[in-house]
């Protein structure tokens, strides 16, 4: 049944990839991405993959965190048990190469058959977990003609997805039916699954796993060098800030009574940007600097720009207040948990459809207020920085949120369990 879909599917992949590959090509080279080997993505030069493992796909820096959890558990858990991890885009790959609960990293294949066989083959899971709704079609039947699990975890279906699955409805129920089971977020993400044809019995609500991500640890020596430029100076982390975002930021800074008395460190979702946000500031008349030249930095050093993979999140433990981005500009903004679990207050645009039920809780609680400009993005900033206190208690309604909904990776674990006697 589920055929004449997934011919249809392959035509598509087909005829889009010539045609995106001319765009991702322009765009590495504008942004100096570095993408994995085309022989990898299509399942070709592969390292050597442990069999009868567990495979969790996550597609970027959100999800591999997510994962991280994941795999803690299980390693804890089935020390046994083989992992493998993949992921899409760079910067995921990036975070997830070196991550000790792993046996092997490799990117996440093309979604044809050729490359989905290949890696299939040469790893043959017993389990495949899927972090969020990392829907492929091809990887689906893959397992499905292999009797391969396909578990979905932490998943979630945005506003915007929603929309677009349900007028695909008829096409898409028959190339969801290798899912196995579906581990939803939030009451209403089961519903919107089962509305877009996954079976009711397969979907279960067990939470949102990112509410357990702990402080993470920071890198030796960088909260030190931070702290020396500071210096006494309240600390702004603008966190996740896509193209668009931090010219605004940054002219708010400007506009914030005694801005002598506030230093910025400024981290762009993508670090191969961190040139160019250098430049915006450096028009504005800042002193800035990379975070990879911070020794050199002089000690009254305005902005400091992220240039660096992993270590936004240990650096939030900074600030006074936060800014997350991805929320000013329509990209559906980023993860308000990372500033929270230090009890730091979050600022935010507008845009939160990526997070729209993490965010709905910190707005109902405190913990986090909309801004959907640069005249509102300067009154919060100056309120919350002038109020030390409330400020804090802001901040202490996040954490607070965020114990009082832990525990989702031990439920998601024991649910995995099953596929694994």
């Amino acid at each position: 049944m589920a055929r004449p879909a997934l011919w249809l599917y392959r035509a598509v992949m087909m005829a889009a990839l010539p045609l995106a590959t001319p765009w991702l090509l322009a765009a590495d080279r504008r942004y100096g991405k570095k993408r994995p080997p085309l022989a990898l993505r299509l399942g070709r030069q592969l390292p050597p993959l442990p069999g009868d493992s567990v495979w969790v796909q996550a597609v970027s820096v959100g999800e591999v965190a997510v994962a991280r959890l994941l795999l803690a558990e299980l390693r804890r858990r089935h020390p046994e048990t083989a992992i493998i991890l993949s992921a899409t885009t760079a910067t995921g790959l990036s975070l997830a190469t070196g991550q000790q609960q792993a046996d092997v990293v490799v990117p996440f294949p093309l979604d044809l058959p050729g490359p989905v066989d290949r890696v299939l083959d040469a790893a043959h899971p017993r389990l495949v977990v899927l972090v969020e709704t990392e829907l492929w079609p091809e990887m689906l039947a893959g397992c499905a003609a292999r009797g391969i699990p396909v578990v979905l975890a932490n998943a979630r279906v945005s506003d915007r997805s929603f929309r677009g699955y349900r007028l695909l409805r008829p096409l898409l129920r028959p190339l969801l039916a290798p899912v196995t089971l579906a581990l939803a977020q939030e009451p209403l993400d089961a519903e919107r699954l089962a509305a877009i044809g996954l079976p009711a019995n397969r979907i279960e609500v067990l939470g949102n796993l990112k509410f357990d991500v702990g402080p993470p640890k920071t890198a030796p020596g960088v909260a030190t060098e931070m702290r020396r430029v500071a210096g006494e100076r309240h600390v702004v982390v603008a966190g996740s800030t896509m193209e668009g975002e931090e010219l605004p930021v940054l002219r708010a800074l400007q506009r914030i009574p005694n801005r002598e008395d506030t230093f910025l460190l400024l981290a762009p979702r993508h670090p191969e940007r961190a040139g160019a946000v250098l430049e915006i500031a450096a028009r504005l008349g800042f002193s800035a600097e990379r975070r990879t030249l911070l020794a050199a930095a002089p000690s009254r050093c305005e902005v400091v720009v992220l240039d660096t993979v992993g270590e936004l999140a240990s650096l939030y433990e900074l600030a006074q207040v936060a800014f997350v981005g991805g929320s000013l500009v329509a990209t559906g903004g980023h993860n308000p948990i990372e500033p929270a679990r230090f009890a730091v207050p979050v600022l935010t645009g507008p845009h939160v459809k990526n997070f729209a039920a993490v965010f709905r809780r910190f707005f109902e609680v405190g913990a986090a207020k909309v801004v959907r400009g640069e005249s509102e993005l300067t009154d919060a900033l100056h309120r919350w920085l002038a109020d030390p206190a409330a400020a804090r208690r802001a901040g202490e309604a996040g954490r607070s949120l965020l114990e009082a909904n832990a525990g989702a990776t031990a439920r998601t674990v024991s649910a995995l369990e099953r596929f694994l006697q």
